[in-house]
């Protein structure tokens, strides 16, 4: 494998946000996608966007938030279909997961189609524990787990 680097999105960094929306259209569907306010999601204060490059090209991303002092929130973590199952996606948790220790929270919460194994498997593997299924989260006919991650308050 090559160079491989994850990189803090700079918000003036208009080339690697026009990739990240361009992969984020072609990942989700397009009620789940943030690509027509992916900016205004970038401006705010409280998030971060985390992305992975392997020999200069893009190859997945996370975003994250923590809309309180008391738990944080994994909104999106993808990677593109030629670079799954070569542990890109874990290195992005993982950095999301420290990048919101940081932050001081207890906790931090995420979505999960259940039906995308590798990813609800992904999670569980980092300590994410299923909370809840919430029926008809991303359409009608397609629902979502809602997982947490707890840290120890010591």
């Amino acid at each position: 494998m090559g160079s491989v680097a994850i990189v803090e999105l700079n918000r003036n960094c208009a080339k690697t946000v026009e990739e990240i929306v361009k992969l984020e259209r072609k990942i989700f569907p397009k009620h789940e996608s943030l690509a027509s306010f992916f900016d205004d999601e970038l401006r705010k204060k409280n998030s971060g966007l985390l992305y992975l490059h392997v020999d200069g090209q893009l190859a997945g991303y996370v975003m994250y938030s923590w809309p309180s002092s008391l738990y944080a929130s994994i909104t999106k973590l993808a990677v593109k279909e030629q670079w799954r199952r070569q542990g890109h996606g874990e290195a992005l948790l993982k950095a999301a997961i420290q990048k919101c220790r940081t932050r001081k929270v207890s906790r931090i919460m995420l979505h999960v189609d259940p039906l995308r194994t590798p990813a609800v498997n992904l999670y569980k593997k980092h300590g994410f524990q299923v909370d809840t299924l919430i029926e008809g989260y991303y359409s009608s006919d397609r629902n979502a787990y809602r997982m947490y991650l707890d840290f120890d308050s010591n």
